[in-house]
């Protein structure tokens, strides 16, 4: 009997659950394999956490938010972070011991979900001679050679429904209401969550913005008579000719740099240079819990399925992807060191502008 393995790395995302049981029910029914996870991402291979993924085991979690196996975005075997006696910390290589695990167990593949860190990982663990297989994840959909990323569209639904819910305060109280969402460096979830939602502002990365455009954007609007402002900023948000805010940086970890807090500036330079009481909501980690959106679900069930079709057929080092709205299959360095961001000229864009939104910059 072949051996199958499993882990979810980097940070948590609606449909790994939905992915882990499509891979797990397509290796053990359709062609024979036994299938175990590992815990808590690369963690897992490194101290050898393993549990049997079962038929039993992956029922009934197609719907689950979170994963069952556990994830770490602080677990790079190549800078694998520890500490001293002391409690000062540093780097150690452990791929030597992620093979080693992964021989002791008598794996024929090892099926890597997780985000460009993730894949960036495995593509190492290919070169280092592994059978390694790759499922693209991220609420960001920033991952380079695939056009969506399961989870993304239970996000833009999540931000979609707070802004709906966010702008009937904004009427009652004809304030500004500043909605901050993730998205790193890319604009997808902002300008897909923001155009669901009706948001009378969005500001991506990509378009740096002009505060003196905002504002006059939020003074044209106070001259209604129910005046009020939604704006949905992304956190990788920034101003012309200025930097990014950043939150905090963790160490260990494969992003150390933790963006957030652009709402908050946001919202006080608004309501001091144009007196409309403003108020910001950081929708956070919100994002990506909870339930699994039904085109999230299929999503997964096919990358799912097409990653074990690749393990079977001995394709490895590949990534199991959407290209021009079909299954397809690309190498699994395609995503080092590049992000999908959203080009300028992007169809949305220009369809929300047609309908009056504004994007921090007078066109």
């Amino acid at each position: 009997m072949k051996t199958l393995g499993i882990l979810t790395g980097g940070g948590d995302c609606p449909g790994l659950n939905a992915v882990i049981r499509a891979v797990a029910k397509t290796a053990l029914t359709q062609y024979g394999y036994r299938v175990i996870g590992f815990r808590d991402g690369f963690e897992g291979l490194i101290h050898d956490r393993t549990i049997e993924l079962d038929y039993e085991a992956v029922s009934g979690i197609l719907t689950t938010g979170g994963t069952i196996l556990g994830t770490s975005n602080k677990a790079n075997p190549y800078e694998y972070w520890r500490k001293d006696e002391a409690g000062k910390g540093y780097k150690t290589d452990e791929s030597e011991t992620v093979i080693s695990t992964y021989r002791r167990h008598n794996l024929d593949a090892l099926v890597c979900i997780g985000g460009d860190g993730t894949l960036t990982i495995a593509h190492g663990l290919v070169q280092r001679g592994l059978n390694v297989v790759g499922v693209p994840k991220t609420i960001d959909n920033d991952i380079h050679g695939t056009d969506q990323t399961f989870g993304f569209d239970t996000a833009v639904n999540i931000i979609a429904e707070a802004v709906d819910r966010i702008q009937t305060t904004a009427i009652a109280h004809k304030r500004v209401m500043v909605v901050e969402v993730m998205g790193r460096n890319a604009g997808w979830l902002a300008l897909y969550g923001g155009v669901a939602g009706g948001a009378d502002i969005i500001l991506v990365p990509e378009i740096p913005y002009d505060l003196d455009a905002i504002i006059e954007r939020v003074k044209f609007r106070g001259g209604f008579e129910s005046s009020f402002t939604v704006i949905v900023v992304a956190e990788g948000a920034k101003p012309k000719g200025g930097g990014q805010v950043v939150d905090r940086t963790v160490e260990g970890s494969h992003d150390p740099i933790r963006l957030g807090g652009i709402g908050k500036v946001l919202s006080t330079q608004i309501e001091d240079a144009t007196g409309h009481e403003s108020r910001v909501t950081v929708l956070g980690h919100i994002q990506r819990g909870g339930t699994t959106s039904p085109a999230d679900r299929i999503l997964c069930t096919q990358l799912g399925h097409k990653a074990m079709q690749l393990v079977a057929e001995g394709r490895f080092g590949l990534m199991a992807c959407i290209q021009n709205g079909q299954l397809n299959s690309m190498s699994l360095d395609a995503p080092a060191g590049k992000q999908r961001t959203v080009p300028a000229d992007h169809p949305l864009i220009a369809a929300a502008r047609a309908v009056g939104t504004h994007f921090g910059v007078n066109a």
